[in-house]
């Protein structure tokens, strides 16, 4: 790879925001370079490339810094035409496909309230999760008036797709780890087909965290969460 085409990820495994980059770089067929964080211990490199967050995702290209996952999957959309067209030309669908990525960022905060929670709280946490999918099932009609397809070309996977996915495509782990269901083909059946379609991607497939290791860090960040929580 040519030093000036040079694409490097700064990320964290588990992340969903480092997850949304990679799935959109795999989606538009980018090479690129992979470098883990330990956040409890931040590389010097991260420190320089995101001085005001240092956080993960950083997306170097042509030795630039572009940093937030939102923001990124817009620069990887208007600098790369191969693959699928992230957002709509159309300035209100953009709009809404903005909106709605991020109301998710919500959803996924009270999701990690319920992990890090037990009792009253947890029911809270629970309900707010619960609440907030149903808003976003009823959103999605919009961009889906006839049910999200059975099969799903990637040419055709949409910025708001991949968002979900980042988040979602690991729910059956998510369940496991706290005990709980929210996605269903009852209750968030936009949400469940969207996933259930996009694990048939070849480009999606390859980057899903392996089943055991995210139900192992999920059990792991519980047990760290209740124990400071009982000190």
């Amino acid at each position: 790879m040519a030093e000036e085409n040079k694409v490097t990820l700064y990320g964290m495994w588990i992340s969903p925001y480092v997850k949304r980059v990679e799935f959109a770089l795999r989606l538009k067929g980018i090479p690129y370079e992979y470098v883990e964080e330990d956040l409890r211990n931040k590389s010097p490199s991260l420190l320089k490339l995101n001085p005001v967050r240092q956080e993960v995702p950083v997306l170097v290209h042509n030795g630039k810094a572009i940093v937030e996952s939102l923001f990124i999957l817009e620069y990887i959309d208007e600098t790369w035409k191969t693959g699928p067209q992230l957002l709509p030309e159309d300035p209100y669908k953009r709009s809404q496909v903005r909106f709605w990525a991020s109301y998710l960022q919500q959803v996924f905060e009270s999701m990690v309230s319920v992990l890090k929670s037990s009792g009253e709280a947890q029911e809270k946490a629970i309900k707010e999760v619960t609440e907030k999918l149903n808003l976003l099932e009823e959103g999605l009609k919009g961009f889906f008036p006839n049910g999200f397809p059975n099969s799903f070309d990637k040419e055709n996977v949409g910025l708001l797709e991949v968002v979900i996915f980042s988040h979602f495509g690991s729910y059956e782990a998510q369940e496991e780890a706290l005990g709980v269901k929210f996605i269903t083909p009852e209750k968030t059946p936009l949400i469940y087909s969207s996933v259930t379609a996009l694990t048939e991607i070849p480009a999606v497939k390859a980057e899903r965290n392996s089943h055991e290791k995210v139900v192992a860090f999920l059990k792991f960040v519980r047990r760290n969460a209740l124990r400071s929580s009982a000190e």
